[in-house]
């Protein structure tokens, strides 16, 4: 099988890497507007050719979204536009929006809308790794407009990343990665940022930096050209988890204001069940 890949990071990258190191694809095509990440990945194998876009959809059997949310729109039209029979999948963090961007296309069959759960808070080509999707969660939306054949090859290719397959409407998708992903996301931003306001000293964070602060602000390092567009398309769900998430601050900011230790460590004893749920 022949495949292209458009946005060749570490999601795109890897998941390359490891479709063609596992057999799903013989032949991998890559795109990317950044010429040096184009080059980075032609050069660490990761792709063997460097196409245009039109190029790659021509080619192809199997074309693989892997841009940022706001790019994924603009150019999922002029895919769909340009295909015969070929099966469209993108990797988004956010799918409403895009599903709603084709959902009057002749072609809307022939894309499945996914979201493989996995990363790591770098970014490029140089980024990629193999094994990055192994036992984490892939999820499908809305694959009752699909063809039957094209949510069989996108599950066929997420099997192939050793990856748990779930399904659910792409309205569903976005709430529950708005609490689970998103917020996550935007506690790390602020947390950097609060520090650094605070620490005018750059030497003193990374002196005293522990394991607690590292892995919590672990993510602030993430890539702003792909979080951007993903709080601004999936705004509404994340304002009502971070509404939720403030009022749970605001909570605990009365508690330790007030010396209520009681209270205090039964808001720690309950945050603890995460542990559990977590491990299940």
């Amino acid at each position: 099988m022949k495949i292209v890949v458009i946005g060749l990071g570490l999601i795109g990258g890897s998941m390359a890497k490891d479709l063609k190191f596992r057999f799903f694809a013989d032949t991998i095509f890559g795109v990317d507007n950044n010429p040096v990440n184009a080059q980075l990945a032609l050069d660490l194998k990761i792709v063997d050719e460097i196409v245009t876009l039109d190029e790659g959809i021509e080619k192809s059997d199997f074309i693989i979204i892997a841009t940022p949310v706001n790019a994924t729109i603009s150019i999922l039209p002029h895919i769909l536009d340009k295909i015969s029979n070929q099966i469209v999948t993108d990797l988004g963090s956010t799918k409403e929006k895009i599903v709603d961007s084709i959902k009057k296309h002749p072609k809307r069959k022939n894309f499945v809308a996914s979201h493989p759960m996995a990363g790591t808070e770098f970014s490029g080509p140089a980024a990629a790794i193999s094994g990055l999707f192994d036992g984490k969660t892939a999820i499908l939306c809305d694959i009752e407009n699909n063809h039957e054949h094209a949510v069989s090859l996108v599950k066929y290719m997420y099997n192939t990343l050793n990856m748990n397959i779930i399904e659910m409407s792409a309205s569903s998708h976005d709430v529950h990665v708005a609490y689970v992903s998103h917020i996550s996301h935007i506690s790390s931003f602020a947390l950097a940022l609060t520090v650094m306001d605070i620490e005018e000293d750059e030497k003193n964070i990374f002196n005293l930096a522990s394991g607690g602060f590292e892995s919590t602000v672990r993510l602030a390092k993430s890539s702003a050209d792909m979080w951007s567009p993903i709080f601004v398309q999936n705004n509404k769900n994340i304002l009502t988890a971070l509404n939720n998430y403030i009022d749970k601050l605001q909570e605990l900011k009365i508690l330790i204001k007030n010396h209520n230790i009681n209270e205090i460590h039964n808001i720690i004893v309950k945050a603890n069940r995460i542990g559990e749920i977590l491990n299940k």
